[in-house]
């Protein structure tokens, strides 16, 4: 009788959660409201057989508990039964499937007048391509992929030329204008999914996938990658953000197109020397560091980690934080260098700089910190040498001191907090294993051993 009264109580219990919860859909920002119609018919048959099933369990406790003196009835087969209990999950499984059949036929018929624009996934980042003024996109490749082509673009063709290249994690998107999303993968299986817009779409190597809505209100909203893809899939997170279209063409004309990345994707050392006489008096004249001036060091850093952080310092994205006076002191210094060119030549001149190893200053248990280790592998790669697929920086052979100091930044919140900074944010997320400043000492002992 216990069991019984606990059963019901339950589906009691159940039921009520569900119509009085406060958690529900977010407001739907797309025209596929025909996705929470097809949920709710879900819902509804589920929460049909969910209740008489359990009531019904809940009347046998009670219906054929055992009394003294009765005799149990046994018949193994119930033919009658059986066709009943068919049909109707029959009926039911159908009720749930053909609503949900209806909309994924719509959901790939793509009305002739959507734009297109097409979303790369990676481990642990997103990254979208538009078509130039011919409307087409040019043909890409995985196998072309490099730090210098990170789309995979055809160089030789034409069609690809105009195409426009949105190299971080935030997509615009025009408001009340239907779009084609075309979806690649990089490395392994992702999946594209915006819970305002009820989409979701799987993304498989060396496959094109697709989808299509149109937006409905403008506002920000989260892209998750909603296929498990690795140790920093919980951090694969962008924004899209759906503007007006004056808004959204203007944001667009800013983006740079595959024949301007490609000429302005190498520096030039002799131009970068002169501008790099300012940053000696803090850096060194080998760019090798100065504890003394909280100034890492610079010669032996991937070029195009450089090249970001200059990207950041000069647009306001680090040093955001009121607490993080050293990086608030890098701005003015970054705004010398007047545009992206100028950031790539002073970058190509420190990548001609002799290596020097800096000096020790972090002490800790190298043992214990290559176990911890173990979780920073994944980006930063076995030897620490950097990942530029994965975004990470090199480690070894730079300063701990600096290094030290930004994980506990991060861990406090103080560094990856500006919104704009989607590879901040992530290694947040990240540095929380090292829960106090002893394992950070730890992880950066080992890295000096590699």
């Amino acid at each position: 009788m216990v069991i019984a009264i606990a059963i019901i109580v339950l589906v009691v219990a159940t039921v009520l959660f569900h119509f009085l919860s406060p958690w529900w859909f977010t407001p739907i920002a797309s025209n596929w409201d025909m996705v929470d119609s097809t949920v709710a018919v879900t819902f509804w048959v589920t929460g049909i057989v969910f209740v008489a099933v359990n009531l019904f369990l809940a009347y046998a406790i009670i219906r054929y508990r055992h009394r003294k003196g009765n005799k149990a009835h046994y018949e193994p087969e119930n033919k009658k039964l059986e066709w009943w209990l068919t049909g109707l999950t029959s009926v039911g499984i159908a009720a749930m499937l053909a609503p949900g059949l209806q909309v994924w036929a719509k959901f790939v018929t793509v009305p002739e007048d959507a734009s297109v624009v097409e979303v790369i996934g990676q481990q642990w980042a997103w990254s979208y391509r538009f078509p130039g003024k011919d409307g087409e996109l040019g043909k890409a490749d995985n196998t072309l992929i490099s730090v210098d082509n990170p789309f995979g673009m055809e160089a030789n063709d034409p069609v690809g030329q105009d195409d426009v290249l949105v190299s971080h994690p935030q997509l615009h998107l025009p408001v009340g204008k239907p779009v084609k999303f075309v979806l690649r993968a990089k490395d392994v299986n992702h999946q594209f999914a915006v819970p305002q817009f009820r989409v979701k779409m799987d993304m498989v190597p060396g496959m094109v996938t697709y989808f299509w809505l149109t937006p409905t209100r403008t506002g920000e909203f989260d892209i998750l990658c909603e296929q498990l893809c690795g140790i920093a899939h919980f951090a694969m997170r962008g924004r899209v953000v759906v503007d007006s279209a004056e808004q959204f063409d203007t944001w667009l004309a800013a983006q740079p197109t595959f024949e301007k990345t490609v000429m302005a994707a190498k520096g030039d050392p002799a131009a970068g020397k002169a501008l790099f006489a300012a940053c000696t008096a803090c850096h060194g004249a080998q760019a090798e560091g100065n504890r003394e001036v909280n100034a890492p060091k610079l010669s032996g850093q991937s070029d195009w980690y450089l090249v970001r952080q200059l990207q950041s310092f000069k647009g306001g994205v680090r040093g955001a934080h009121e607490q993080d006076t050293y990086a608030k002191q890098m701005i003015p210094f970054a705004s010398m260098l007047a545009d992206d060119q100028a950031i790539r030549n002073v970058v190509a001149y420190i990548k001609t700089l002799p290596e020097v190893r800096p000096a020790a200053s972090v002490v800790g248990n190298p043992v214990r910190g290559r176990e911890l280790y173990e979780t920073c592998s994944a980006c930063h790669g076995s030897s620490a040498k950097g990942i530029w697929a994965t975004n990470a920086p090199r480690l070894s052979n730079m300063s701990d001191w600096y290094m030290a100091r930004q994980l506990r930044n991060f861990r406090d919140g103080i560094r990856g907090g500006h919104p704009q900074d989607f590879h901040g944010s992530q290694m947040s997320s990240m540095a929380r294993v090292l829960t106090d400043d002893r394992a950070i000492a730890d992880v950066l002992d080992y890295v000096r051993t590699l």
